[in-house]
């Protein structure tokens, strides 16, 4: 008579038995989650923060764009008109009195977008897409508020009225216009330009990598890994 294998009085061990209940059956399946509860870090808070830092740039530039018109209005150089009583005429006929409302428009827009991206990059150096934009798109509101404002502050459009009202022979100012509708791009490309300037020379860097010298045999002067 052969002796069981097996003592009566242990249970058999089954290798496909379910672990009790709070044990874990692969003991890496913890390390691998990252954290206890299983919770993934959430990155959206940056983009939320970016993205109001563009709202308030975009609100702020528009606003901007008021002082901007009127110093359009201030700065520019009047055009002469004179009428006698059955057409309006240019008082100089080689003036370039309109060239230079262009011109002090692009100027001022140039300034104007030079100084908002330095201010927004002594707030956030950081940069990011939505801050550009933020620039790009204040500064279009910006530049088509200031124009607005110019034309609507100064002298009237209506030409004809106008020198009925003055009389023969007086001179007045032509309505302000703004003939070149590309300075209205001066502000926004001024902004983005410069803040990426800015951004690329100081802006925060990325840190350098760090190397595992020892996958590459002795690290550097000789010391032992």
């Amino acid at each position: 008579m052969t002796a069981p294998l097996t003592p009566p009085h242990q249970p058999r061990h089954d290798p496909w038995q379910t672990p009790p209940d709070g044990a874990s059956g692969d003991s890496g399946s913890d390390s691998g989650s990252g954290s206890g509860d299983g919770s993934v870090p959430d990155d959206k808070s940056g983009t939320g923060a970016e993205v109001r830092t563009a709202v308030v740039v975009t609100v702020a530039l528009a606003v901007a764009g008021v002082l901007l018109g009127l110093l359009w209005l201030w700065l520019s150089p009047r055009i002469p008109l004179v009428s006698d009583d059955t057409a309006v005429f240019l008082k100089d006929t080689e003036g370039e009195e309109a060239i230079g409302a262009d011109g002090t428009f692009a100027l001022l827009g140039l300034g104007f977008g030079a100084v908002a991206a330095a201010v927004v990059f002594l707030f956030r150096k950081r940069g990011g897409i939505a801050v550009v934009v933020g620039l790009v798109l204040g500064g279009l509101i910006g530049s088509f508020l200031a124009w607005k404002v110019g034309v609507w502050l100064g002298p009237t459009s209506d030409v004809v009225a106008h020198a009925r009202e003055v009389g023969k022979g007086v001179t007045f100012d032509a309505p302000l216009k703004l003939n070149a509708k590309g300075a209205l791009l001066a502000w926004p490309v001024a902004a983005m330009v410069v803040n990426l300037a800015l951004t690329a020379v100081f802006g925060p860097r990325d840190p350098e990598p760090e190397w595992d010298w020892s996958a590459f045999g002795t690290p550097p002067g000789g010391a032992k890994p």
